[in-house]
Order: structure tokens, then sequence, then C-alpha cells
């Protein structure tokens, strides 16, 4: 968290086990999905360390692609049984960092409709029914290029937005002028009302100024996870 944990290389296996930080029934709060009832699977580990984030990736356990399976059923369902919860969100941390292909393909046999988000640096070949929402990082004060291979197969771009953080207070051309990709700007969270607001006031300019879609993290603002 924070840019202070552990930075980890992609991993090489058959996928039939992956390090789960955390599976939990929410609703989307973020880009394209916003508002959709769903399952997040949270993959332990990172290839990056930003100094924003806030989420808590570092205390996974090792989980068999059965039990990440049934879990995900398990908190797809409502209080009668009934499967109301059909967006799953593959999330880290980094989770193209693991081998996710054959967790995203039972998903899709499944009828879920699922969602992966990233950073971009890696690539794998998935589904193509998967949905790839990437949010480029910055390292050393510079935008990642996105992967040559990835950029085809996205879905959505989202920048994070800072009106005093310098390496955030614009989007970057990482490749993706020769896609016809959307991109969404989302006001970064720096634990302070006065930066928020204001973070919130310019990344709406840039959005009305740019033709971009906003992005607010919902989640946060109901409360929930």
């Amino acid at each position: 968290m924070f840019g202070k944990n552990k930075i980890l290389k992609p991993e090489l296996h058959d996928g039939s086990f992956l390090d789960i930080q955390e599976i939990f029934p929410t609703l989307q709060g973020e880009g394209p999905y916003a508002g959709h009832p769903s399952v997040f699977i949270r993959l332990g580990g990172c290839n990056l360390a930003c100094d924003f984030c806030d989420t808590e990736f570092e205390s996974y356990q090792n989980f068999s692609l059965e039990k990440i399976i049934e879990e995900t059923i398990k908190l797809s369902k409502n209080s009668d049984g009934k499967i109301v919860r059909k967006l799953i969100v593959i999330t880290g941390g980094e989770p193209l960092r693991q081998p996710i292909e054959k967790l995203c393909a039972e998903l899709v046999k499944l009828n879920f409709l699922v969602q992966i988000e990233t950073n971009g640096t890696i690539y794998r070949d998935l589904p193509p029914e998967i949905k790839i929402i990437c949010s480029p990082k910055i390292t050393n004060e510079k935008y990642h290029q996105i992967r040559p291979d990835l950029l085809p197969r996205l879905n959505a771009l989202k920048f994070i937005i800072s009106k005093t953080h310098k390496n955030y207070q614009q989007l970057a051309e990482v490749g993706q002028s020769k896609f016809p990709i959307p991109i969404y700007l989302q006001p970064m969270d720096e634990y302070d009302a006065t930066k928020n607001k204001e973070n919130l006031e310019y990344t709406t300019r840039l959005c009305e100024e740019g033709g971009y879609f906003l992005s607010l993290q919902t989640h946060k603002i109901l409360g929930i996870r």
C-alpha cells in the first residue's frame, strides 16, 4: 500500500491455483461498469508500487481454482439463492501478474461478465469475452506505455487525476491514440477533503474540455467495499 509493497514479477504456472487477497460481493464503484452488482476477486501482489495506492494486496493466501470458483458462485447469489451478481471483477494488485487464463475461461463458461482491471504492463492471452479496463501508472515520473499486444484488447482506459500531484495532473499518450478506446478520468483520493474537492472540480473540467467520461469512486461515497 502507498508504494511500500514488494514489487513482484509475473508468475508462470498452469493457473490451477492463485494467490488471493479476498473475494467479496459489492457494487462496482468505478469505470464503465459502475453500479453493477458484482463479485470482486482481488489477487495478491503487484509488479508496480504506486504512492497513492490505498489497496491492501499483500496478505494473500493460495487458493485452488476450484475453491475460487466455488466461493465466487456462492457470493454471486442473493438471500434467495438466485444469481444476481453477474459481473465478476478480477483486480489486485495486478491481476495479470498471475496466470488467470483458466479462471477467466471457467467464469465465461458459467455465463458471468468478467472485467479485468490492469495497469497495462503485462499481457496474457485471455478469452475474447473478457472486458479489460486499463489504468496506466507512473514509475520514475513517467507513464508506462501500454503493451502493444494488450492495446487492441482494451475496452476502456482510466486515468487517475490530481490537481496537485505533478505526475497525475494530465492524461498522457500511452499508445491509446491508435485505437478508439473510451477514456475515463477519476479524481485521486488523497485522504484530504480539501484536496479531494479540488481534484473533483479539476477532473470535471478536464472531462468537459476533452470529452472524457468522469469516473467517481462511488463505493467510497456509499461507504461500501
